[in-house]
């Protein structure tokens, strides 16, 4: 594979970026998820579909 003067490590910063954006959205998805509205609507959930099985 060829690649043009100047673009020694432009994999390497892809892959940097990747992790970088995989990293922040791990973060974004754990404070979503851990808030206490978020945890009342699933529990409310998981006990409608429970009700509704019996």
């Amino acid at each position: 594979m060829r690649f043009l003067p100047g673009d020694d490590g432009t994999t390497t910063v892809e892959y940097a970026i990747g992790t970088v954006a995989a990293a922040a959205f791990a973060v974004a998805l754990y404070v979503l998820l851990s808030g206490d509205s978020v945890s009342e609507t699933l529990a409310g959930l998981v006990q409608r579909a429970l009700t509704a099985a019996t």
